[in-house]
């Protein structure tokens, strides 16, 4: 585990976000305003500083996103995860701006057809929400899905990216 993360804050249209970046300034997690109470038991076994100069390269970029700015990402990132997990999220990253797919879809994508279950539960894991674009898959039948910072974030998010 790391022994020193930083991490800042950043309003935006969808809550308060928190940034958390280790000492090379990879991107370790974002916590949305709503889960700050598990943020801190996700910060176990590390010091997290707040130092937004530290976060500055990923909360410009979240605000570029918010303010309708930016379509992808260019952050490095800091992902710890299953070979599972991982492969789930890399599929993520292709999903294109203001696009869904569902859960079954990015399952198939990922070369694990018939796991729709657990790429769900893979998605609900994704650390960087938003960077890793997990808003944009949905259930089979159109409606939302869940989502970890709740489907009133998910909605907002997709409506600002004109998927729904």
């Amino acid at each position: 585990m790391r022994d020193v993360t930083f991490f800042s804050t950043l309003a935006s249209p969808a809550g308060d976000v928190v940034v958390e970046v280790d000492q090379t300034g990879a991107l370790v997690r974002i916590i949305f305003g709503n889960e700050a109470g598990a943020g801190a038991s996700r910060w176990r076994g590390t010091t997290a500083v707040l130092n937004p100069s530290r976060c500055m390269h990923v909360t410009r970029q979240l605000e570029e996103y918010f303010a309708g700015k930016r379509q992808r990402f260019e952050l490095d990132l800091a992902l710890d995860g299953t070979p599972f997990q991982l492969d789930i999220w890399h599929e993520l990253e292709k999903i294109p701006y203001g696009e869904t797919i569902s859960y079954g879809e990015l399952a198939r994508r990922a070369g694990y057809p018939g796991a729709a279950r657990a790429a769900g539960s893979a998605n609900g894991r994704n650390p960087t929400p938003i960077v890793i674009p997990c808003h944009r898959v949905i259930a089979a039948d159109g409606s939302l899905g869940g989502y970890s910072a709740g489907t009133g974030i998910k909605q907002a998010l997709l409506r600002l990216e004109g998927a729904l």
